[in-house]
């Protein structure tokens, strides 16, 4: 998985209904590369990769991304997210309007950070 995928998804909690604030789901990358499945894994959440475009450098499909995040606002969550692939933990941000969906994650004490843009996919 990605530091893209990261700067995801990153969120939790909520209906399984698409409603405004609702992470759960099928959603794709803004780039086109990639798509996710968010859906809850115990007491967090876990956005695992469903399909990755065919020569897509570091990701691959099944890669998981486990958040363990709070809601910080209307339609905005926030904590931290573990990439297991990598050993790496991420500072996320999630936000959330409607069928789209902007995630920022930041490593190294917050100086390097990446945003990426999401659509929600199916309902």
């Amino acid at each position: 998985m990605s530091k893209f995928l990261i700067a995801i998804l990153l969120g939790t909690l909520g209906a399984t209904s698409a409603s405004a604030a609702d992470i759960q789901g099928e959603w794709a990358r803004g780039d086109g590369n990639a798509r996710v499945k968010i859906a809850p894994c115990g007491k967090d959440v876990c956005a695992t990769n469903t399909w990755i475009r065919p020569g897509t450098r570091k990701e691959k499909t099944g890669d998981r991304l486990v958040m363990t995040i709070q809601p910080s606002g209307e339609g905005a969550y926030a904590g931290s997210a573990f990439d297991p692939q990598r050993n790496l933990t991420y500072k996320i941000s999630v936000n959330i309007n409607g069928d789209s969906m902007t995630t920022r994650g930041c490593i190294v004490a917050g100086l390097l950070c990446k945003g990426v843009n999401w659509t929600r996919i199916g309902s």
